[in-house]
């Protein structure tokens, strides 16, 4: 398991502001072999630019979505980090995994 930040969003109900900060930031645990795609989050990066994400993010921040197997359906979450450190990250912790057991 990897610790991770993932980016949500507010929805309409927990969202008060209207035009500013509409995520927030949160931890997540993920298992690295229910990861079936990486890709860089192009939208999160342009929310960042127009000031939606939560302040004290640094502009040059990166962005990963995440594609995580569940069953018959997937689920995408997008992640703090570029898509190369996040994966670092995941093969760190499969190498640990592998030569534990």
């Amino acid at each position: 398991m990897i610790k991770l930040v993932e980016v949500r969003r507010n929805n309409r109900y927990t969202n008060n502001k209207t035009n500013e900060e509409q995520y927030t930031l949160h931890e997540v645990y993920i298992n690295p072999s229910h990861v079936v795609a990486i890709r860089e989050d192009e939208r999160a990066l342009q929310h960042l630019r127009e000031g939606l994400m939560p302040s004290g993010l640094d502009a040059r921040q990166g962005f990963t979505k995440l594609h995580l197997q569940r069953g018959q359906n997937g689920l995408d979450i997008t992640v703090i980090g570029d898509p190369g450190v996040i994966e670092t990250k995941m093969m760190t912790s499969m190498q640990r995994v592998l030569l534990k057991g």
